[in-house]
């Protein structure tokens, strides 16, 4: 049997070959560059031009890294195949116990720790390093570097944890009810689970927070590890004809816009897999008013901040729409590249942006807030949520996850997204509540932001055509 430490070293090289292969060697190694100078630039923003302290920015910072640790294996927690689903098909290597004497098992284990130095070197090196523009010294930031390294196998481990549980039937789900409740409880009780995480380490360097700092993820881990039934049998699935159904209760009657309804609804986790990912955006944006609020003494808009974050969610509603999609699944039919992106839109519009308005519902319920302010904002939500569309649809065509990794276009992404996007959050976070002037300007800003998306998505129907055409 191979080990896992040689299987570890075949994946860390699979991965990279991958990318390097995708979008040059050169351009992926700049990666972890570009994430640098934008994460510096928005510490520097952030601490020198508002009364943000660098304390908020590290909170919100283990914050994002712990949901994106989550997110990671969220994919396998939402479906039917959680092993399959966790680990996909991006590399051989993963499936290669199918024809080799390799144990399942060991191959998962060698992919979770290749994912944790992947990305830790990859993206959370150079987080970690971004404070240093705000005058952190070296000590701090290789503390830091750690804490959001233990942070993200946190969240990684979490999600292994729950896929494992709920495996096992009724016992699983137990489990994870009682857990949930524990931690619930001692919240209401007043006790912080914060302290129970990685960012105690980072607040109070000490032997016993980096105890916990590692026990933590260590044991969810290893449970997760050995819980996880690699046996189990996928079982058949049928479903019966849908078609009409669908047809005769939607607003439309297009047969694109119905066939990709039924092809996110049939995927692994089906329509929830939507609601899952936003309402993970909407806890990070949560979690991140509670800390600038601790800590700076500034009340934000709700309405506004949330609003604004919210229209984040449309890159991951666009990924799932398009997530089993390629441009030779429709060679063969008599289709315009451009009906087939009407399509993409309008189920965007029937999924992304009722989801996006609930969870800004929610907030106002749960948070509170002007109600003048939650109307601004959800005109911000939808304008935002049609200009990430747009852009990611110029930008990427049919493939959303694959330009991530592409440093030109990436960088291109997020220049767009942080030019609108942070104006109206400095406004919803530091002059709340909002004076009527403001209140119009954001409500003009969201609307000239979905005017700009618009503009970008019919764009991309000429652009998208003609390189479908001559095969780039």
């Amino acid at each position: 049997m191979v080990g896992v430490s040689r299987l570890f070293v075949v994946m860390c090289r699979e991965e990279y070959r991958m990318h390097s292969e995708l979008f040059g060697g050169r351009r992926f190694a700049a990666f972890p560059a570009f994430v640098g100078l934008v994460a510096a630039g928005a510490v520097w923003l952030v601490t020198e031009q508002t009364t943000t302290g660098v304390d908020a920015v590290v909170g919100g910072l283990h914050a994002l890294v712990f949901v994106f640790g989550l997110h990671t294996g969220s994919v396998g927690l939402v479906g039917r195949d959680a092993m399959r689903n966790l680990i996909g098909d991006a590399t051989l290597v993963l499936y290669s116990a199918r024809t080799l004497p390799l144990s399942e098992r060991r191959l998962l284990g060698a992919f979770l720790l290749s994912d944790l130095a992947y990305y830790a070197i990859l993206f959370l090196l150079p987080l970690a390093l971004s404070p240093v523009v705000a005058g952190v010294g070296v000590a701090r930031l290789a503390l830091l570097w750690l804490s959001t390294t233990l942070t993200f196998a946190l969240g990684l481990a979490v999600t292994l944890s729950a896929i494992s549980l709920s495996g096992r039937g009724a016992p699983g789900w137990t489990v994870l009810l009682v857990l949930a409740a524990a931690l619930g409880g001692g919240w209401i009780a007043g006790y912080d689970p914060v302290a129970l995480t990685p960012y105690g380490l980072w607040v109070t360097p000490a032997l016993d927070t980096l105890a916990i700092a590692v026990v933590a993820p260590l044991v969810l881990g290893i449970a997760g590890y050995l819980l996880i039934d690699l046996d189990a049998e996928r079982a058949a699935r049928t479903a019966p004809a849908a078609f009409d159904r669908w047809d005769d209760g939607l607003p439309t009657d297009r047969p694109l816009v119905v066939k990709t309804l039924i092809e996110v609804s049939r995927s692994s986790g089906g329509l929830a897999k939507i609601a899952v990912s936003a309402g993970l955006l909407f806890a990070v944006v949560v979690g991140l008013l509670e800390i600038a609020e601790s800590l700076t003494g500034l009340a934000p808009s709700v309405g506004v901040s949330v609003g604004a974050m919210l229209g984040l969610s449309a890159f991951t509603t666009y990924n799932w729409v398009t997530t089993v999609d390629g441009r030779s699944d429709y060679i063969a039919d008599p289709l315009s590249v451009g009906a087939l992106f009407r399509a993409k839109f309008r189920v965007f519009l029937l999924t992304g942006v009722p989801t996006a308005l609930g969870y800004l519902l929610l907030a106002g319920v749960v948070l509170g807030g002007r109600p003048v302010e939650l109307v601004v904002g959800a005109v911000l939500t939808c304008g935002l949520l049609v200009y990430l569309f747009g852009l990611t649809t110029y930008l990427a065509g049919l493939r959303p996850n694959e330009f991530l990794f592409d440093t030109v276009l990436f960088a291109a992404f997020s220049a767009a997204v942080i030019a609108v996007l942070v104006p109206v959050l400095v406004v919803g976070l530091t002059l709340a509540p909002l004076s009527p002037g403001l209140l119009a300007g954001s409500l003009v800003w969201g609307l000239l932001a979905g005017g700009a998306g618009l503009l970008a998505y019919r764009r991309s129907i000429p652009r998208w055509t003609e390189r479908f055409r001559t095969g780039i």
